[in-house]
């Protein structure tokens, strides 16, 4: 609860000129930006529902309790009281409620259970989901990607599918049968190997009953308390997916162990950890020897939530900033009035347009299926990674200077923001990876470098600046990519895809300012860019509506 009546007028002087906060604002009704990409994309069909969640995620106490899922993180308890093994991370309430709320509106089922336009619906209410707290988003990103993985083994989504696919949460831990609604994780990465998980050294066995034991350690586990965890062991056929849940079918503990949460940068509300498999329970899902590629659609999904993610977070830090900027005064006059302030919000409008329109046109591309949809999918989410997920951390380090030194303390909600920022470059491939897997896409799919071209060519003529940057993509599509030149070759095609989305998709306004500080007039810092852009369009579409 806010405080009731505080006093202004103290013994020392009067508070006033103060921005008042970012809260009970509808923050998908007051959004153009959001609202615009729902409705091309396909998701305004669902304008009602996401206005619906847009309210409850700007209340007031939506917002407090994200601060409070961060301020007082998850702690593990690897005993109980009489020294038996648990092996439990305790939440405070606040995180529950987060869940409670992101689960029953559907940001981990709505692709699997919505008649259309399902992905662009997931990625509308996971940018609002991120607006109260990033960290809870992690659990429901990877259950919604698990989904489609679990398809590989009919047995085991025969026995999962309904309960990650059902609508609410249940935060008991209990074994899944006596729950409502479940959670999965993933646990891929080793010490020895990172990304390169072929360097995977945990080991399955089969058992006569068909199921496997898994022995070894997993570096990162997100969300430990799960109930089941997508995860690689090799087998005699070598890397293989399978799914350990964290209760054995005879309703004891799996040989899942919780080593220590990491001590993490930001998204402190959610729980990483490193785990041992002690002979873990698991089923196998998909063929043995294939494991990398069962777990690829949900890399796939997972890395559109790494966009989807980044474009939230920086178009929460533009909003952030344009309402400061429009509550507070300085020399006489109000910030937003002042040019360079203008200049400065203009400008980061740009990237959050950039943004959120990259993740809404590629969940539209999953949502419509078909051969050149599905290629521009495959070669975009890498793309779209690589540079929405980079741009995060500039963004938000630049609201939080609109704000001053207001902006540096934790009450204005950015550096929490600004502390996440970084994470989903590294997520499911840093940067490096996210550039070579575009080179492997381009070399071994060729439909891949079709896809863009057919992209880049619905785009032709909307701008001269476009133009240039299509005809420097084509050159850079020319010809075999070398793995040196492979971020730069990664930044142009992004770039380029977005300004042709926002050709297609976005006001004029939007595009031509996006190719003429983005494509062609670049600088090193926000607000500084030679070349005109619309400023009055940008900013009130970046400002929310009261």
């Amino acid at each position: 609860m806010p405080p009731h009546n505080p006093r202004t007028v103290l013994s020392t002087h009067e508070v006033t000129n103060q921005a008042s906060a970012l809260v009970n604002v509808n923050l998908f009704s007051a959004d153009a930006i959001l609202r615009d990409a729902a409705g091309w994309s396909g998701a305004g069909v669902y304008d009602a529902r996401l206005a619906a969640f847009g309210a409850e995620i700007g209340s007031e106490q939506t917002q407090d309790e994200g601060r409070l899922a961060n301020a007082y993180g998850p702690v593990f308890k690897p005993f109980d009281r009489f020294g038996r093994r648990i092996d439990e991370v305790e939440f405070h309430p606040a995180y529950h409620a987060l869940m409670a709320r992101g689960f029953q509106a559907g940001v981990a089922n709505a692709a699997w259970t919505s008649d259309q336009a399902g992905h662009a619906l997931h990625v509308g209410l996971l940018m609002l989901m991120g607006m109260a707290d990033g960290g809870v988003c992690c659990p429901m990103s990877m259950t919604y990607a698990a989904a489609p993985a679990l398809r590989a083994e009919p047995s085991v989504a025969e026995a999962w599918t309904g309960k990650i696919i059902a609508s609410g949460y249940d935060a008991r831990f209990l074994p899944p049968e006596q729950k409502t609604a479940c959670t999965v994780g993933m646990a891929m990465t080793e010490k020895q190997g990172g990304s390169d998980v072929r360097a995977n050294t945990t080991r399955a066995a089969l058992q006569g009953d068909g199921s496997y034991r898994l022995t070894g350690h997993k570096w990162f586990c997100s969300a430990p308390m799960s109930d089941a965890f997508l995860t690689l062991a090799n087998t005699d056929e070598g890397l293989t997916c399978f799914l350990a849940p964290r209760w054995r079918p005879d309703g004891e503990r799996n040989g899942i162990e919780i080593q220590r949460l990491k001590d993490k940068l930001g998204d402190r509300s959610n729980a990483s950890s490193e785990i041992e498999y002690k002979e873990a329970f698991a089923w196998r899902v998909g063929p043995e020897g294939r494991g990398v590629r069962t777990i690829i659609e949900m890399v796939s999904l997972t890395r559109l939530d790494c966009i989807a993610g980044s474009a939230g977070l920086m178009r929460h830090a533009v909003a952030l900033a344009a309402w400061h900027a429009a509550g507070r005064s300085a020399f006489q006059r109000r910030l937003i009035d002042q040019p360079l302030m203008r200049a400065v919000i203009a400008d980061l409008a740009i990237d959050a347009e950039a943004g959120v329109a990259l993740a809404f046109r590629l969940a539209m591309a999953l949502d419509h299926g078909g051969a050149r949809e599905a290629a521009l999918a495959r070669i975009g989410l890498p793309l779209g990674k690589f540079v929405v997920c980079k741009r995060a951390p500039s963004v938000a380090a630049e609201a939080m200077e609109c704000l001053g030194g207001a902006g540096y303390v934790e009450e204005s909600g950015l550096p929490r923001l600004f502390r996440a920022s970084p994470l989903n470059a590294i997520w499911e491939g840093s940067g490096n990876v996210i550039a070579l897997d575009m080179i492997r896409a381009l070399q071994r799919e060729p439909e891949c470098r079709e896809a863009l071209l057919a992209e880049f060519a619905a785009a032709r003529g909307a701008n001269s600046g476009l133009d240039r940057a299509i005809d420097a993509a084509h050159a850079v599509l020319a010809g075999p990519i070398a793995e040196a030149d492979a971020r730069f070759a990664a930044e142009r095609l992004a770039l380029t895809l977005a300004g042709a989305v926002l050709a297609r998709f976005a006001p004029v306004e939007v595009s031509d300012a996006f190719a003429a500080r983005r494509l062609n007039d670049i600088s090193l810092t926000f607000g500084a860019g030679a070349s005109s852009v619309n400023q009055d369009a940008l900013i009130a579409r970046a400002a929310l509506a009261a």
